[in-house]
């Protein structure tokens, strides 16, 4: 059985739906860790799936304790209660994004360049120091066809006239649904941080270009400096059976998905 956290949120609403034997975990707002000890326990749970956050950037910077407790005080008070559960952490490829080099970047060398990276790396250090068998998913910008939240797709889809994107910016962005689909490997991976995303040798000027060509959508895409990269290999999680389509192939499948796909 999985416990989800965050389980009506963007990423934990499609676990819910794809994965077998979930269950969905009350909100950890406010929650205590005796609070959080007992949720654990009641579940009856050999899994956490832990995907409830505030994982917007501006808020973080603006309420900082607010996204303390839940981006790194609420995963501790997991850890301590998941003893015998396996454990997995959604983070993100934000602890790159103070990176000099341009990428893909390995596991290694991490350098946040906001609060909300900060945390979250944090995050991961801490938990693993609780429990090491606990995995960390350095994951990428997600996309679907979703109303809640902004997302690369649908800022394609409701586009008009232009859209913005640099020649000389490389990062990772994944279907949300295949991130879904690969938990049955994530639980089954040796603890530690992964990358974890779809791949490209693409910028995104080129990626946005090809997208609109396999939708068949007419909108100019404008060149613009870059901003920093978030560029991942995603090698190891690979090797662990960790399988994405590649950020183009993603792409498609989504816009297929949704009958969107030219």
């Amino acid at each position: 059985m999985i416990l989800v956290t965050g389980a009506s949120g963007f990423v934990g609403s499609k676990i819910m739906q794809i994965c077998r034997d979930v269950v969905a975990c009350p909100s950890l707002r406010g929650a205590s860790k005796d609070d959080v000890k007992r949720i654990v326990a009641e579940s009856g749970a050999d899994t956490i799936v832990h995907t409830a956050a505030i994982s917007d950037i501006g808020t973080c910077q603006k309420d900082p304790e607010a996204s303390y407790i839940a981006n790194v005080q609420i995963p501790i008070y997991l850890a301590r209660a998941s003893r015998g559960i396996k454990l997995v952490c959604f983070s993100s490829d934000q602890v790159y994004s103070g990176m000099e080099e341009d990428g893909p970047y390995l596991e290694e060398r991490v350098k946040p360049g906001n609060l909300y990276a900060e945390h979250k790396l944090e995050m991961e250090g801490r938990v693993l120091e609780i429990d090491p068998d606990a995995v960390m998913l350095r994951a990428e910008w997600m996309y679907d066809y979703y109303l809640k939240k902004s997302n690369y797709f649908m800022n394609i889809i409701n586009a008009e006239g232009s859209v913005c994107f640099s020649s000389r910016q490389y990062r990772g962005i994944t279907y949300v649904k295949e991130v879904a689909e690969n938990m049955p490997s994530v639980i089954r991976l040796p603890g530690g941080s992964y990358n974890f995303g779809s791949e490209t040798a693409k910028s995104m000027y080129e990626i946005t270009e090809g997208f609109l060509s396999a939708i068949g959508k007419s909108l100019t895409v404008e060149d613009q400096p870059p901003r920093h990269n978030l560029w991942m290999n995603c090698d190891k999680a690979r090797k662990g059976g960790v399988i994405f389509s590649s950020v183009e192939d993603g792409l498609k499948r989504c816009a297929a998905d949704y009958g969107f796909l030219k």
